[in-house]
């Protein structure tokens, strides 16, 4: 028993409950038996843990909703860190989904279902991503294989290395530049009304950089976009040395790829991204800054960005 407790991650005293209220008069388990019954025990009304308690409701849906729009991974792991011994604000995050999921028709049910990334009001399998489409060369561009480690040994991310990359609004004729630190997450917007020339890129891209602490200012990795054709100027007024991914590699620059991902619920794909005025920029930045982060053990960028700058 303990075998299998340890195979699908239960206490033993789970399994030896299960098996000893289920074994037969005649000493058997029997798992089709065993399952028939759950399936039973299921259909018995239920209320779920998220309706049966108004405050870790009104968390749920003020977390899921609104300009924060965090996911319900992101919501567990916040409740468990800002609640540690208050189990009863404890959730998987998979109870969020299935609450989400089992929502009957109207309001709420549209409003949360929308909230999440994908905005899918049922769950389907997930796929592969199509491989994105080059962009050509860029002259005396320097590779990432040539880029210093941004690791420690251990796998820790080394501050100070950024990410780099565009969103593009419809018909391609609108942008904003996104620019992530990969140890905090933390995020930069970049408003590009006047377009996304190289000369405004790299415009919009010092000014953000360049007033940054050198210690956090090691290297940007940017796509092969020909926006960034004037990387040799960012690097000297930014004094940041900038690197390329390679061609249809998005895991070269996974920070920037997730936040890419993240803005489409705030700025979605076909719609004109200079209708967001400025301001509307700057706040999307600051609630993704404010999303708590599962690889930072649901700390945000915000709070991690600013023990740097505070740092000697």
């Amino acid at each position: 028993m303990r075998a299998v407790a340890a195979d699908l991650g239960r206490a033993p005293s789970t399994i030896s409950r299960e098996v000893a209220r289920l074994t037969t008069s005649g000493g058997e388990y029997v798992a089709k038996r065993a399952h028939a019954i759950a399936f039973e025990d299921a259909k018995r009304p239920q209320v779920r843990k998220i309706d049966a308690d108004p405050v870790l409701r009104a968390r749920v849906i003020a977390d899921l909703v609104g300009r924060k729009k965090w996911s319900p991974q992101q919501i567990a792991g916040r409740l468990a860190r800002e609640f540690p011994e208050q189990l009863e604000m404890h959730l998987h995050h998979e109870t969020i989904y299935r609450w989400i999921y089992m929502q009957p028709r109207g309001e709420l049910k549209r409003e949360v279902t929308t909230a999440l990334r994908r905005g899918r009001a049922m769950r389907v399998p997930a796929k592969h991503l199509q491989p994105v489409t080059g962009q050509g060369l860029i002259p005396d561009m320097v590779s990432i294989h040539q880029r210093p480690p941004v690791d420690e040994p251990d796998g820790t991310r080394i501050p100070g290395h950024w990410e780099g990359d565009l969103i593009i609004g419809a018909k391609n004729a609108s942008a904003i530049g996104t620019l992530v630190e990969r140890a905090t997450g933390y995020v930069m917007l970049l408003p590009l009304p006047e377009g996304r020339s190289a000369e405004n890129v790299a415009a919009a891209v010092t000014a953000r950089l360049a007033g940054l602490p050198g210690r956090l200012r090691k290297s940007l990795t940017w796509d092969q976009g020909k926006e960034m054709s004037q990387h040799k100027k960012v690097s000297i007024d930014a004094g940041i040395e900038v690197y390329f991914a390679d061609p249809h590699t998005p895991w070269h620059r996974p920070s920037n790829e997730n936040v890419n991902g993240l803005l489409r619920q705030y700025f979605p794909k076909a719609t004109d991204l200079n209708l967001h005025s400025i301001q509307d920029i700057a706040e999307v930045e600051a609630a993704l800054n404010d999303r708590p982060r599962k690889r930072l053990d649901y700390a945000k960028p915000d709070e991690l960005i600013a023990l740097l700058l505070l740092a000697p």
